[in-house]
């Protein structure tokens, strides 16, 4: 009966999609996490488990202890339990624009509103889709995903695909997804993830502090920053280039064109800059499409405005909430707009961002319910 009812429950959260069969899926990924959960108190305790696991289990409850206590995120069983998934990531992500856009095709949920995205179990499934989509003449991109947030519907567990992480990033990846469950806003992916991205920066900069840490290497900080710019870029150029009255044969050549100067000008920052650090080679050089830009704009568009935000307010974090709730209650023109405004008053510098990802590394994939 429970698991009725909670399949009966993802499915009518999630109606808005294009299928029974896409339903199906949800559910069953969903309950399956669910039945997979157990306390990490119970993990860390059992000396059957493997020590590495027990070890990096106790340093995620440090870090979530953390942020109810210092950050003022939801104090709730979210990232205490633990669920052994079997696969490396619990979710691929296929994102998809038209052949000349970088708006991505959304997928509309009655509770999450729409997102960017839409979300596969089995990773058959999302090639699937994404040949489909191919076969339309989209552009098309699948991300490996380690992690999301129910928003708060269910306790969320650390899972086995994020062991492999060292202890900050599980710690970061603690405090982004607590902030969805903080503050959510329908239909605007990029507050929703700019806001997150925020206070995973911000809370990972005061857990480094609260452990006597030294901040994030500058070097690290301005290469990650200075990838990120060469995209938005990118974006940048391109949406020029697909407003002109141009044929489609000439703009997709143009439109090749933009992504070799992408390649070009990164293994000119790379080899000028970064003493040939190669971290970002495999990325870069796979094939390249709109929809492998979209995570980038939809992470760190409004990263600096939150920054400026929580600088107005002192740096009291529930003052800072309190902000950002009475920015989700305007209408998003509105919204848009403030943060516009809020962006002008911070300061100047690097672009704060999401890390550039590495190959074999998803973006979270943000709420789902």
């Amino acid at each position: 009966m429970v698991r009725r009812f909670l399949a009966g429950a993802v499915v009518v959260l999630l109606s808005g999609c294009s299928s029974l069969s896409y339903y199906s899926q949800l559910a069953s990924g969903q309950w399956q996490l669910l039945r997979a959960r157990e306390p990490v108190a119970e993990v860390i305790a059992d000396p059957s488990r493997p020590k590495s696991l027990r070890e990096h289990l106790v340093q995620s409850q440090k870090a979530r202890t953390f942020a109810s206590e210092h950050l003022h995120l939801p104090d709730n069983q979210s990232y205490r339990l633990y669920a052994d998934i079997g696969r490396p990531y619990v979710v691929w992500n296929v994102f998809a624009t038209q052949e000349f856009s970088l708006s991505p095709e959304t997928h509309c949920f009655p509770i999450a509103g729409c997102v960017a995205y839409r979300g596969y179990y089995n990773q058959g499934a999302a090639r699937g889709e994404a040949a489909l989509l191919k076969q339309q003449g989209m552009d098309v991109s699948i991300g490996g995903v380690e992690a999301y947030s129910t928003l708060g519907w269910f306790n969320d567990p650390i899972m086995n695909s994020m062991m492999n992480w060292g202890d900050e990033r599980l710690a970061t990846l603690i405090f982004h997804e607590l902030a969805h469950q903080r503050f959510y806003v329908k239909d605007d992916t990029e507050f929703n993830e700019s806001f997150a991205n925020f206070v995973e920066q911000e809370g990972t900069r005061q857990w480094r502090a609260a452990r006597g840490l030294a901040p994030l290497s500058d070097s690290a900080v301005a290469q990650r920053d200075q990838f990120t710019r060469l995209i938005l870029e990118t974006r940048q150029r391109l949406e020029k280039l697909y407003a002109q009255p141009l044929s489609g044969e000439v703009m997709r050549q143009a439109k090749a064109a933009e992504f070799e100067r992408l390649r070009s000008d990164y293994r000119q920052l790379r080899d000028s800059q970064w003493g040939g650090d190669k971290r970002y080679d495999v990325w870069i050089n796979q094939p390249m499409n709109n929809a492998r830009l979209l995570p980038f704009g939809l992470y760190d568009q409004w990263v600096p405005a939150f920054a400026a935000l929580f600088a107005q307010q002192g740096g009291d974090w529930l003052k800072f909430y309190a902000a950002v709730e009475q920015l989700g209650r305007l209408p998003q023109a509105q919204r848009k707009a403030a943060l516009r405004q809020l962006e002008g008053t911070g300061p100047s510098g690097p672009l704060a961002g999401k890390p550039a990802p590495t190959e074999g590394s998803g973006y979270d994939s943000g709420p789902r319910v």
